[in-house]
C-alpha cells in the first residue's frame, strides 16, 4: 500500500481543529441531552464513523448506550454513493421510547442518512436526530437534518480519521484531501 503523502494534497482538518470541535459538540450533546434519564442511545453509522464515536462519546458527560449499523452505498472503488443504500448490519437495540442520535462521519447527497432516518422512524424512538463530522453542503441532493455538525467541507474527496480510500487510511489523525491526479487504485 502506498504512502498516503503521495497523493495528500492538502490537510483539510488538522488533528488539533478536529478534537476542539469534538470536544464542543460533546458537551452540547451532554447539555441537550441533560434529560434523557439515561435513554440516549450514540447510533454509529459504521466503518466510517467509529473513530469520530470514540472520541465524541468521551466528551459526553451523561449516561449514554452504543450500537451500531452498517450501511453500503458506494462500493470498493467507487468515488460516490450511486443512491442504492443496503442494510448490511441492524442495530442490536430496540429503540422504541429511547433518544437516537445518530454519529455519521460525512453526509454529502444525503440518500443514505434520509433513508437510515426513515427506516428508523418506524422504529418508534422519542427523538432522532443526526450528528455528523463532516458536512459537503454543496453535494446535497436529499433534504436531511443535521442536529450536530462537526464541519462545512468543500466539494473534495477526503479521507483520514475513519473516512478511507478502498478500505485504507482510516487510521489517520487528519483529515486530508486526496489529489486524484496522483491517487490510483492498487
Amino acid at each position: 500500500m502506498r504512502d498516503y503523502r503521495e497523493f495528500l494534497q492538502e490537510i483539510l482538518i488538522d488533528p488539533h481543529t478536529l478534537q476542539a470541535r469534538i470536544a464542543e459538540l460533546g458537551a452540547e450533546i451532554s447539555r441537550d441531552y441533560a434529560d434523557s434519564g439515561g435513554n440516549l442511545i450514540l447510533l454509529c453509522i459504521l466503518r466510517g464513523g467509529v473513530v469520530f464515536l470514540v472520541d465524541l462519546m468521551r466528551h459526553i458527560t451523561i449516561p449514554h448506550m452504543l450500537d451500531f449499523m452498517a450501511i453500503s452505498s458506494y462500493g470498493v472503488g467507487k468515488r460516490e454513493s450511486n443512491g442504492n443504500v443496503r442494510l448490511t448490519m441492524d442495530l442490536s437495540t430496540n429503540i422504541r421510547g429511547k433518544d437516537v442520535l445518530i454519529v455519521e462521519d460525512i453526509i454529502d447527497s444525503g440518500y443514505t442518512i434520509a433513508s437510515v432516518i426513515e427506516l428508523l422512524q418506524t422504529r418508534q424512538p422519542r427523538s432522532l436526530k443526526v450528528c455528523a463530522l463532516l458536512d459537503k453542503v454543496e453535494r446535497r441532493e436529499a433534504n436531511v437534518p443535521i442536529h450536530y455538525r462537526g464541519f462545512v467541507i468543500p466539494n473534495k474527496f477526503v479521507f483520514g480519521y475513519g473516512l478511507d480510500i478502498d478500505e485504507y487510511y482510516r487510521n489517520l489523525p487528519f483529515i486530508g484531501v486526496v489529489d486524484l491526479e496522483k491517487y490510483q487504485p492498487e
